[in-house]
């Protein structure tokens, strides 16, 4: 502040203009004024710091740790197009890497273009996503890629809008498509990265609520790099991703070395276990189906689910609430009425969704000629022989009763 008061003293003494005291005065008085706005400007800033002002440290940071230990050969970086970073996007949703590398090179050898994806059937995408769960982002990958092939001539776009107008695409895959592909400054929010901006700035307030999304999309933002070469948006939210995914895990995060240890919040106030705030939890509730496993010899009955739902599109067995509502349908299919009664149970299976737990109740049910109708087969339901790779979509838990099945009958 000092130097401030003599920079300014001495332009009034060597101004050619300053002949009388009253001017120098006059000017002494203009340079006080601007040495307290100058202060008041200071103090300001010091109460309510602009983000802006530490984002360069805070990216800066993180890229110089991903030069050293981020990772740099996942199969979807070699080479980085927009499609192949959009597929691993989707794959790693709700899903980690090591999971997804072997669906994802799976995938990648039978669809290796967008319109490939684009062109195949349904079953055949469906096919290749059985075990990775959430089944509805297959179908939106599948849609989408029609939607490309038949809205941008096969391109896939490169703007924030035109992407997340896309078929199960939001704001933060579109963000990581177009940084990574496109080299563009936007920000991502997926797990890891709400984790770690939770624990540097200790965010209050599970993450699923609005307001506090909110507060972390801002943060998000403010520390996306500034004044870089367009390669650094790419590497910025790769880094961000290895940061949360190596380092600032869910449980025991590695500190010691995390680039933004020095500033973290949760860190220096070893409260990091706290952060992110948990989703508050609440007893998943129980529900039970019924699954008839009608077979003749090696070949098994199966049936396809509807487009949408739990399951949908893929193959299973006639599934069903409860034993009247089976009796009913097998009794349609020509079935005597006692057909339930001479099933072979099988051992109950359990599977967990993300809001409910479903118990399995298996039922063997030995192929009759109806007295009627009978089972037929159509577009909707068919005969499947065990010992022959099967092409279309399985539930978890129909790939698992069908090697029962077949272990049963060996």
């Amino acid at each position: 502040m000092l130097i401030l008061v003599n920079v300014e003293w001495r332009l009034i003494q060597s101004s050619p203009k300053a002949n009388s005291l009253l001017e120098a005065q006059s000017r002494s008085n203009q340079c006080f004024g601007f040495f307290f706005a100058q202060i008041t400007l200071n103090w300001r800033l010091s109460q309510n710091p602009s983000p802006m002002t530490q984002t360069p440290e805070f990216s800066e940071r993180v890229l110089h740790w991903f030069d050293q230990h981020g990772r740099k050969d996942l199969p979807w970086q070699h080479p980085i197009t927009p499609y192949r970073v959009w597929i691993s996007e989707i794959m790693l949703q709700q899903t980690q890497v090591t999971t997804v590398i072997p669906y994802y090179e799976k995938f990648m050898a039978s669809f290796p273009t967008l319109e490939s994806l684009a062109n195949a059937s349904s079953d055949h995408v469906l096919k290749h996503w059985s075990g990775l769960g959430y089944y509805a982002r297959a179908r939106n990958l599948h849609k989408a890629a029609q939607q490309v092939r038949d809205e941008h001539n096969g391109k896939f776009p490169d703007t924030l809008e035109a992407v997340t107008a896309l078929s199960g695409i939001g704001r933060s895959t579109a963000g990581a498509i177009l940084s990574i592909a496109f080299q563009k400054r936007e920000a991502i929010l997926d797990g890891n990265v709400k984790r770690v901006l939770a624990r540097f700035h200790c965010v209050e307030g599970w993450y699923g609520n609005a307001k506090v999304q909110k507060e972390l999309w801002a943060l998000a933002e403010t520390h996306l790099p500034q004044h870089v070469a367009s390669q650094r948006y790419a590497d910025y939210t790769q880094a961000m991703m290895d940061l949360g995914a190596t380092l600032c895990t869910k449980s025991r995060p590695n500190c010691e070395q995390c680039p933004l240890q020095e500033d973290c919040a949760s860190f220096k106030t070893d409260t990091t276990h706290l952060y992110p705030t948990p989703k508050p939890k609440k007893a998943l509730p129980e529900r039970s189906a019924i699954m008839l496993m009608i077979y003749r010899d090696s070949d098994i009955f199966l049936v396809k689910r509807p487009p949408s739902g739990i399951w949908g599109g893929l193959w299973g067995f006639p599934q069903f609430t409860d034993l009247e509502a089976a009796c009913s349908w097998l009794e349609k299919q020509g079935y005597a009425a006692d057909s339930i009664d001479t099933a072979s149970a099988l051992a109950n299976y359990k599977h967990t969704f993300s809001h409910y737990r479903l118990t399995i109740h298996p039922l063997l049910i030995p192929y009759q000629k109806p007295h009627s109708v009978g089972v037929m087969e159509t577009d909707e339901s068919l005969w499947y022989n065990i010992d022959e790779e099967f092409d279309g979509g399985l539930a978890t838990p129909v790939q698992d009763l069908l090697e029962t099945f077949k272990e049963l009958t060996r």
